[in-house]
């Protein structure tokens, strides 16, 4: 037994039996099954069951076998949060084919590289990025395009006023040429004739190409086979039920989804997850919308809200949001980032329910660590590592450190990809010789089995040889009255190899360098303490708010060479 199965909430088991199903195909239509007349998703007033999506998705898996596709060929799903998600994710999987997420905020040279390394022959895109896929199809793959709009699921009348909207007033469809491609609601009306044909799928079938965000240098496909996702949904449901018992829920489970389900985080823990539940996902396409989404989200009671820092941040900022029914919201997850103290203890005043955070990548199918979902006890950690989850602490030397020492966070379980496509160079370089994917996050280990992340390697900042890690010191500076967000980052200094900077956007405009300066002298120690102080508008940030230190690494270095 491991240290931190000592941890667990009483129930949950340190294993469970992923075998229960040969593939996320047969977990999905357990839940049409089951759940067939309750709602599984609802995105701009408009329902979706259980038992549309399994008949929609079924005339999408028969018009994509029709294409003459091979068993296992790749079909790329290029959307944001919209009901034309789930049922080509659903199809490509039920047709035995290859789900390969992709970020429609990409730009060409970023859809490109996708396409070329997933080896997509078939694109399910929204037409909002049609013009981006029309710049780079020619040298891709690709020769199937099944294009949705906005309003295909909305109905006759809403559907074409929807897209008059999106097209004409908020010219959000740029211009573009793609002959031979077919409307979503074409292919589901072709498929509808056609028979379609049920696939053998084993649980070592590849499931999904996930891919990464490309912050430690190309974007690698990580390989979830069905057996992966299996196990990242029942863990991830395991973990979940102690917090559902926190207080009695009326009704269906509803699921906010913020967070783009192209990306892994919200796939498991919104798209495959409710599935598992028999939720309903609230589908949000655009969280930065901030009014526009609590506008939608008045509309129903609110049980779990799966989100990162900058989203609950950004939510609590907003006038509107306290008016939300957070009477039986029972679990908030996060992940992605660091959730500040300061924002989990507003997210616990107005909502009455603490973030319960997380952690996972890509690479791990998303999440195999997580706090308790049973308590409103703040830990300032990653939590525990979830069940059929190994953890172990190692050196540069991959020996295990000891408890409360830093090392690098490694991971073993069946949540693991089992590689980076076609890429078994770049595989080899993250796994230890006992089959421990080494994650570049540095991580402490307490007694109890906690983890608390201390950065990641790279992120690391070497002041005359000491370490500095950011989270600390932005942690720090977030505190601060008047402190909207922060970053900080290392930039070479001549006398100390490395100095601390600090990018911080105002929440009050008459904040002053000194203000933050003085914050700092406060609390941290001479090395830790920012050089610089920089205020800025605005963050960079990755598709689900993931504050980016490497490209304001990359734009001060860019300075410091114009300067010289």
């Amino acid at each position: 037994m491991a240290i931190w199965h000592s941890s667990y909430p009483p129930g949950v088991p340190s294993v469970v039996d992923i075998d229960q199903y040969p593939s996320v195909v047969a977990l999905l239509e357990e839940s049409f099954a089951k759940f067939r007349d309750q709602n599984a998703y609802v995105c701009m007033d408009r329902f979706m069951s259980y038992g549309e999506l399994d008949r929609l998705s079924t005339q999408l898996a028969a018009y994509l076998q029709g294409l003459g596709l091979q068993r296992g060929d790749r079909v790329a799903i290029m959307m944001p949060n919209l009901l034309q998600y789930p049922i080509a994710v659903a199809a490509v999987l039920r047709a035995g084919f290859v789900a390969v997420n992709v970020n429609p905020m990409y730009t060409a040279r970023e859809l490109e590289h996708q396409l070329n390394d997933s080896g997509s022959r078939a694109i399910i895109v929204l037409e909002n990025f049609a013009a981006t896929l029309q710049a780079v199809q020619a040298n891709t793959p690709v020769e199937h395009i099944v294009l949705a709009t906005v309003g295909d699921m909305l109905g006759l009348i809403k559907g074409a006023i929807t897209n008059y909207v999106v097209r004409k007033r908020k010219k959000a469809v740029p211009a573009y040429s793609l002959p031979g491609a077919v409307s979503f609601n074409r292919a589901l009306a072709i498929g509808k004739g056609r028979n379609f044909t049920r696939p053998e799928i084993k649980p070592d079938d590849v499931g999904v190409l996930q891919y990464t965000g490309g912050t430690t240098g190309v974007s690698k496909g990580a390989t979830l086979l069905h057996r992966t996702l299996i196990a990242s949904a029942l863990c991830s449901d395991a973990w979940s039920q102690p917090g559902f018992k926190r207080k009695p829920i009326s009704g269906q489970v509803n699921v906010v989804c913020a967070l783009p389900l192209y990306h892994v985080f919200a796939f498991i823990s919104c798209a495959l997850l409710g599935m598992r539940l028999g939720a309903m996902n609230i589908l949000i396409p655009n969280p930065r919308d901030m009014s526009g989404s609590i506008a939608q989200l008045k509309k129903f009671k609110l049980h779990v809200f799966p989100a990162v820092n900058t989203l609950y941040q950004g939510l609590l900022n907003h006038p509107d949001f306290a008016s939300l029914d957070f009477s039986e919201l029972v679990i908030s997850n996060s992940g992605g980032m660091a959730v500040q103290e300061p924002i989990a203890r507003r997210w616990l005043e107005v909502t009455g329910c603490l973030v319960a955070e997380g952690y996972g990548l890509s690479e791990t199918s998303s999440g195999i660590t997580c706090n308790r979902t049973d308590t409103d006890r703040y830990t300032g950690t990653i939590g525990v590592p979830l069940p059929n989850v190994e953890v172990k602490i190692l050196d540069d030397e991959e020996n295990e450190v000891a408890l409360g020492e830093p090392g690098e966070i490694c991971i073993r379980g069946p949540q693991v990809m089992a590689g980076y496509w076609q890429r078994p160079e770049e595989t080899a370089k993250t796994m230890t010789a006992d089959g421990f994917f080494k994650s570049g996050d540095v991580g402490v280990m307490d007694e109890s089995g906690y983890l608390r992340i201390v950065d990641r390697k790279k992120d690391m900042i070497l002041v005359s040889g000491f370490n500095v890690y950011p989270n600390e010191i932005e942690g720090v500076i977030v505190g601060l009255k008047g402190v909207l967000e922060c970053a900080v980052i290392g930039v070479p200094d001549p006398n100390s190899g490395e100095a601390v900077m600090a990018f911080v956007v105002k929440s009050d405009p008459e904040l002053s360098e000194k203000e933050v300066a003085n914050c700092c002298a406060e609390h941290l120690t001479g090395y830790k303490k920012p050089r610089k102080i920089r205020f800025v508008d605005e963050l960079p940030k990755s598709n689900v708010g993931k504050i980016l230190r490497r490209e304001l690494r990359t734009q001060v270095l860019a300075e410091s060479q114009g300067s010289s």
